[in-house]
């Protein structure tokens, strides 16, 4: 489904992601894992084209036997919310103050070209729903829900228009721990029901144990080490990764329990 070949991402000054390759599959949850400053974020940036002026992207970009380097601004904005859609870190950031909910759904869906307003109204409740939240908060402005609530509604929206490839963006480090579990849970159920791909970048090996299949490790730009979880975890070849997994005293434990072969 994605294919990344060799791109680096640039600025004036240095190179900032190194000759990154990877690949993700349909309905993989793929974890790219690393240390704050490691380029992750860069990277995920780069295969929806919404890297800072500023900076540089090299190499090649297939989604869907689609070349994303050479789509045009429209093109890419079009697929954007239709086939790639992102979730961040900073989902309060995601949400204009003044404009309530619903009108952000209805917003995102007419930047999409859906002209039907009973169309845009009725699918808006059906992702409030799917995310277990009720048609009530339509009329709600994003300051009058909680952070988790307001995490579901972002997940909602980029779920909207059925994408094949989500990109969540350390989704859960602005939330408590109960919070960060209940949105995990609730992405992997919608994972299960729709089948798209999830690229999970975080530096958290516990959510990388409990949902990725498969997983890289990125160190100052370039992927050290990258493959199955369930190998990586019980066997790491890089000193980096071994490092990591160390660092993670809950992932050293179930790091026993696969070499014992415990279900975890």
């Amino acid at each position: 489904m994605l294919s990344i070949d060799q791109v680096s991402v640039s600025s004036k000054e240095k190179k900032i992601v190194d000759h990154v390759s990877l690949s993700i599959r349909e309905g993989e949850w793929y974890a790219l894992v690393g240390q704050s400053g490691s380029g992750k974020t860069l990277l995920s940036q780069a295969i929806g084209r919404m890297l800072p002026a500023n900076l540089q992207v090299h190499g090649n970009i297939r989604f869907n036997e689609q070349d994303l380097m050479s789509l045009t601004a429209k093109e890419m904005r079009s697929l954007r919310g239709k086939k790639i859609s992102y979730i961040f870190q900073d989902y309060q950031g995601s949400f204009t103050p003044f404009r309530t909910i619903g009108q952000h759904f209805d917003e995102y869906q007419k930047v999409h070209d859906i002209s039907d307003a009973s169309t845009r109204l009725n699918q808006a409740v059906e992702a409030l729903h799917s995310v277990g939240l009720e048609e009530s908060l339509l009329k709600r402005y994003p300051f009058q829900l909680s952070g988790g609530q307001l995490q579901r509604v972002s997940i909602a929206t980029a779920l909207l228009l059925s994408p094949d490839l989500i990109i969540a963006d350390e989704i859960t480090t602005a939330l408590d721990s109960i919070s960060g579990h209940k949105i995990l849970e609730l992405l992997a159920r919608r994972q299960k029901e729709s089948g798209f791909a999830i690229l999970f970048i975080t530096h958290d090996w516990r959510h990388v144990r409990r949902y990725a299949n498969h997983l890289a490790v990125m160190k100052e730009g370039q992927i050290v080490e990258a493959g199955q979880k369930d190998q990586i975890l019980s066997n790491p070849q890089h000193e980096y990764t071994k490092e990591l997994i160390k660092a993670a005293p809950t992932l050293q434990r179930s790091v026993l329990n696969i070499r014992k072969g415990v279900t975890i």
